[in-house]
Parts: structure tokens; sequence; C-alpha cells
């Protein structure tokens, strides 16, 4: 956990803003036993990082829901470092009853603003997924791949926990796409599964880009510091991408936000948000942007902001 939150501090210095999440891990990071002491401990690492970097973002995965630890991590996690964290991430999310149980947590912690991250886990939660992204407390939903397989008894095979067989096998895909439509049904960040073949950055970076582009991922879990950097760079703008985007929106500001031509094409405020998002997605990934562009990061340029 150390090493992680050191790297993001490396990278949010050489890239000017914090490219990713560091989530600190109680679910499957606390020796069983151990529970309440493991608690402790993330939750002092995280005060402390925010302490001396404000600017750090890290979240907390605590205990499922009908786990014996569950009320406690929400109790003391919460009502001790909720105020400085950017979500509570909760795994083994079945239903909508099941988030509104983490919700009643948060409020009795006295930090009911705090967007919970859910990790659907099961066939019967894909099933569940377009309710539980209409919650009002869910952020972010993520996939969890390994349970989801193991999940079927052997009906998928092992390969289909793999770097090739999870964007092949029909139910695994079938699963990915639910998930990330229910996302984008309700405005809510689907991120996707991990890839355990951490040593093959060709591999990472390959998957990244299929989940981006297509089965619309916006995120991706990572499980070692070697998979961030590709990662990242298959989930941001190429440089062309955020030429055209740039041109785009201050064009559209120059008009006032009206109609424009842009090399022979009709652009208006439906392609303006496209384009306004990648711009986005391009700061969020640490990208060069055009010094006119980063002026909307400014107080100032905070006025002339697109509003969608």
């Amino acid at each position: 956990m150390r090493k992680s939150l050191q790297l993001q501090a490396e990278m949010a210095q050489e890239l000017g803003t914090c490219v990713f999440d560091v989530t600190l891990d109680c679910e499957d990071g606390a020796p069983v036993g151990g529970e309440a002491e493991h608690a402790v401990l993330v939750t002092d690492l995280a005060l402390g990082t925010t302490a001396a970097r404000p600017g750090a973002r890290i979240a907390v995965r605590v205990h499922p829901v009908d786990h014996p630890s569950f009320e406690a991590d929400m109790a003391y996690i919460a009502g001790r470092c909720g105020r400085v964290l950017t979500h509570i991430m909760v795994p083994k999310v079945e239903s909508v009853a099941d988030v509104d149980r983490a919700q009643a947590a948060l409020l009795a912690a006295g930090v009911p603003d705090l967007p919970l991250h859910v990790l659907i886990e099961s066939p019967a939660a894909v099933h569940r997924a377009f309710d539980i992204a209409a919650h009002p407390s869910v952020q972010s939903i993520s996939f969890g791949l390994m349970d989801f397989v193991s999940a079927h008894g052997g009906a998928i095979p092992a390969d289909g926990m793999g770097i090739e067989g999870q964007f092949t096998h029909p139910l695994v895909l079938r699963a990915k796409l639910e998930i990330a439509s229910a996302c984008h049904a309700h405005g809510k960040v689907p991120s996707h599964c991990v890839v355990t073949e951490f040593k093959k950055p060709d591999a990472i970076r390959m998957a990244a880009l299929k989940a981006a582009r297509e089965l619309g991922y916006t995120r991706m879990w990572s499980i070692h510091p070697d998979q961030i950097r590709p990662i990242l760079e298959a989930m941001a703008p190429s440089e062309a991408q955020i030429e055209q985007a740039s041109e785009i929106i201050l064009a559209a500001q120059a008009a006032n936000w009206a109609p424009i031509s842009h090399g022979g094409q009709l652009h208006d405020r439906a392609s303006y948000r496209f384009f306004w998002q990648l711009i986005e997605r391009a700061h969020q990934t640490g990208r060069s942007l055009p010094q006119e562009i980063q002026l909307f990061w400014t107080d100032a340029g905070n006025n002339a902001r697109l509003v969608s």
C-alpha cells in the first residue's frame, strides 16, 4: 500500500495531476482475525497521506455487507477518514438492498455524501446491474472477473479469467457489456476488471484498449505498478484526438456555443459535449493540452466552460 501511494505521488508530480486512485484493501488484504487492526492501518495511511499531500486520491475497499466485519469497517474507516477519501469500495454487491445497507452505514458514520463504488461479481448481480447503477449513492461499478467465473461452478473454463478468454467467452463478455451499459444509462463510471498477467505490458495495453474502445469502459483496475502506464496510455486520447477536440471547443467558445463548421463538418452542442468529455479525459490522464485549453481549469476558465 505504501509503495502504491508513493508511486501515485511521483506520477502526480511528473504529470501535473493525480492520474490514478489507490484503493487500500480490507477485503483480501486483512488477515483472518486481524480485521480490526487492518482497518486501523488503512485509516492511518489515508489520514497521513492526505495530510501531507492534499491532492491524493485514496479509497478503501471494505468487507462485503454480509461479512461480520462490514459494520465495524464502515463505522471506523468512514467515521475517522471518510472526509478525505474519494470513495468507499463495497465488494460482492448483489442487489440494491446491499447498496442501501452501505449507504445507511455511511449515514451513521457522518459521511452520507461519500460516493460508493461497488463490485458486481455474480450472474445474479449482473442481472440487477441497471437497478444498482440507478442508486444515487453509486458512483461507479466494477466487474469482479475471477469471482464471476468461479460463480459458474466450472461452466466457464479457467481461461475465461485470462487476458484473452475474458474478451472472448460469451458469458464473460455479456457481463462486461451489461455493466458498461448500465453505468452509461445512469451516468455512472464503468470500471474494467483486472488483468493478472502483469509481466506482459503489450498484452495489458491491448486489454485496456479493448475495454475502452470496444466495451465502453472509462476506468480500469491495476494490480501491479507496471500496469499503470500501459492502462493510462490506452485510456487516454491520442494527440490527434486532443488537437481536433481542442480546435472544435475553442471555435465553439468563440461562437458562444452556436453551431460551427470545422473540417467540412457541422458541429453543435451534441458534439461539443463529446469533445469536451474527451478533453476532460485527457486532463485526467495527464496528457499535454494546449495552453488555451488549460485555462478551463483555472478560476477564470470555469466561467467559460461548456454546460452540458
